[in-house]
């Protein structure tokens, strides 16, 4: 797993981990993002459990585990907080935030541990980075894909963590850390969105927070980051993208509809 340093000025940091090549080929590659602030650091998505030991070994070599002070869940999924409880064994004091409506799922990722989520509103909230003057943002998201989801906004770097909006499921051989040519990156955009965003509208509500907020970069989950010569055109192709597809053939739809007559005179 790689890891890089994209922000570093006035005591703050901000560091991406992923492209892992050693990660079992059947699951998705994801990237981690976390803040380092007077040496208290905040993890976004810290990840599933399968990468939990790359990742700790890797956020080690900037921070002590001590002084890991908080963790936020963009939404529920497995591949971004599975890895909960394992942080939580490591890290009792850590503030844990998610969304208000997810808190009872994400709880499941306990085994055993003892959680304590605190909810973030469906309208955001501010959340502070330890007991630094630092706080990130929770910008509303919802249904991109999540009913109750979340991207992070850093006031200082004027960096947004995206979670999948923006996401991209690249090649094996494709290791750049930045998008080098928006046009040909759509290729590895186009399908997840369709299938994984279910409403333009909620879409078209997203990109309007995000132009409002004006950020220099904007890093999704999966894929390489957006510059700031590209959030336009990336925002401009989000607003016209039809989405909540299912690309099923016809004749699949067919035999969907052959199986469910059966079904349905059993």
């Amino acid at each position: 797993m790689k890891s890089e340093i994209i922000f570093n000025e006035r005591g703050h940091r901000w560091v991406v981990l992923g492209r892992d090549p050693q990660k079992p080929e059947q699951i998705i590659d994801t990237n981690e993002h976390f803040i380092i602030h007077d040496d208290q650091a905040l993890l976004m998505d810290p990840g599933g459990t399968e990468i939990f030991p790359q990742v700790l070994s890797e956020i080690t070599r900037y921070v002590k585990i001590e002084n890991i002070t908080t963790i936020v869940a963009s939404h529920q999924d497995p591949d971004i907080v599975s890895s909960l409880a394992l942080w939580l064994d490591l890290c009792p004091h850590v503030k844990v935030y998610c969304p208000k409506l997810w808190v009872g799922f994400i709880a499941h990722f306990g085994m055993g541990t003892k959680m304590e989520l605190i909810p973030i509103p469906d309208n955001g909230l501010s959340i502070p980075l330890g007991t630094t003057k630092a706080s990130i943002y929770a910008v509303p998201a919802h249904y991109c894909h999540s009913s109750g989801n979340f991207s992070f906004f850093d006031p200082i770097s004027n960096f947004l963590f995206s979670g999948d909006i923006g996401a991209a499921l690249l090649p094996a051989d494709e290791s750049n850390l930045f998008i080098q040519n928006f046009q040909s990156h759509i290729q590895y955009m186009e399908g997840f969105h369709q299938r994984w965003m279910p409403s333009q509208a909620a879409l078209r509500a997203w990109t309007r927070r995000v132009r409002m907020i004006q950020p220099d970069l904007i890093c999704p989950q999966h894929g390489s980051i957006f510059k700031q010569n590209q959030i336009d055109e990336f925002l401009g192709w989000l607003e016209k993208l039809e989405v909540g597809l299912w690309k099923g053939d016809d004749q699949e739809q067919e035999l969907s509809m052959e199986t469910w007559m059966q079904w349905k005179h059993i």
